[in-house]
């Protein structure tokens, strides 16, 4: 594998809107309405999604949040972020490169799709650890990747979203919302206080629709 550069992901991005046909395709389609499945019907209150590309993700989440902070690392692809959320007073779209500090100190729900293979291990354990630390006891994070690799994966797929929840160093109750042959979305809701304060992470694996 030759793992995608931050400078890659700004090229593709200014030569297409869509690089990865995620407004278009029928299978992207599918797997935003497993990640609207695993954040519920809302409203939810401050949301974060992490990495959010093109935005094609966040016009569908922002009508579920009071507030959503949808971050990308691309200075273009910020942009389309802002593009995609129009006029939402509710929702905005900030540049931020993880690991990194959160725009709020707390969220009730997070969005992390389509990027920790594109993370080194070291990078990917630092971001486990912060969005746990900012996701308030109860709140939901949603998980979406690929189990398939491509060539440009920094890390395997396999069992990358596993290996994310373990470096949270958090306890969660997880749920498979969808599983394809090519991707898999899950809702972990992370432990309450009293569940988590030995802070041992534990993964308790529900198959979903």
């Amino acid at each position: 594998m030759r793992p995608i550069t931050l400078a890659g992901f700004d090229r593709k991005f200014a030569s297409d809107a869509d690089p990865w046909s995620t407004f278009s395709n029928r299978d992207e389609a599918v797997k935003r309405c497993a990640i609207l499945h695993a954040i519920g019907p809302g409203p939810s209150g401050r949301v974060l999604e992490v990495a959010a590309g093109n935005g094609s993700n966040s016009a569908a989440i922002a009508p579920r949040a009071l507030r959503l902070d949808a971050t990308e690392a691309t200075v273009t692809g910020t942009a389309l972020v802002a593009k995609a959320l129009g006029n939402n007073p509710r929702a905005r779209a900030l540049t931020l490169v993880v690991p990194g500090r959160w725009p709020r100190p707390r969220y009730d729900v997070a969005v992390v799709a389509e990027v920790l293979y594109y993370l080194r291990g070291r990078d990917m354990a630092r971001t486990a650890r912060d969005l746990a630390a900012a996701l308030r006891p109860g709140g939901v994070l949603v998980l979406a990747h690929h189990r398939v690799d491509y060539p440009d994966f920094a890390q395997h797929a396999g069992r990358l979203q596993h290996a994310f929840l373990l470096a949270t160093r958090r306890r969660w109750q997880v749920r498979v919302v969808r599983r394809t042959g090519r991707w898999v979305v899950l809702s972990c809701r992370r432990a309450t206080r009293k569940q988590d304060r030995d802070v041992v992470p534990v993964q308790t694996a529900k198959r979903g629709r």
